[in-house]
């Protein structure tokens, strides 16, 4: 028996022992390296928001629905600077604040605080929506040049046939 071992050791730590010998750990990706930060030892979640974060999931829709509309609402007018209309931006917003209406009609969950998200103003945000999307408009180009000299003088579908 070789000085330091245990009189019995189980079978996984002998299969371990044995893979050490072999070399079978050696350069490993992380050899040598700490462990990384698992965060604070008291948070009983800290595996969720890890996984979330390797995963690169959205929790937000884990939250209760008027934090979400608050959260909907914290992203205005940011948001609707793809949509091309007024009327689409106009119609996006009512739509939030009928959803917003409806969630003020159910009754909060048994043990749990009312949350209320706040509606809000169409026309400020239908305002800064026209500042933004004139804002990131490009500048105005020239128009193309339309002189005589500049147009072709036939079109393919113009063109004489050869007699």
């Amino acid at each position: 028996m070789e000085p330091g071992r245990p009189a019995w050791e189980s079978p996984v730590e002998k299969a371990i022992r044995e893979a050490q010998e072999r070399g079978e750990f050696d350069n490993l990706p992380g050899a040598g390296k700490p462990l990384p930060d698992f965060g604070d030892r008291d948070d009983l979640m800290w595996w969720v928001r890890r996984y979330a974060e390797r995963e690169g999931l959205d929790l937000s829709v884990a939250l209760p629905a008027p934090l979400q509309l608050r959260k909907e609402a914290a992203s205005f007018p940011q948001s609707l600077v793809e949509l091309r209309t007024e009327d689409s931006v106009r119609e996006v917003l009512e739509d939030f604040n009928r959803r917003v209406r409806h969630e003020r009609l159910r009754p909060p969950e048994p043990g749990m605080p009312q949350l209320l998200a706040p509606t809000v103003d169409v026309e400020d945000l239908v305002r800064q929506w026209r500042d933004l999307r004139a804002a990131s408009q490009p500048a105005e180009v020239d128009p193309p040049v339309t002189s005589q000299a500049a147009r072709p003088r036939h079109r393919w579908w113009r063109r004489p046939r050869p007699e």
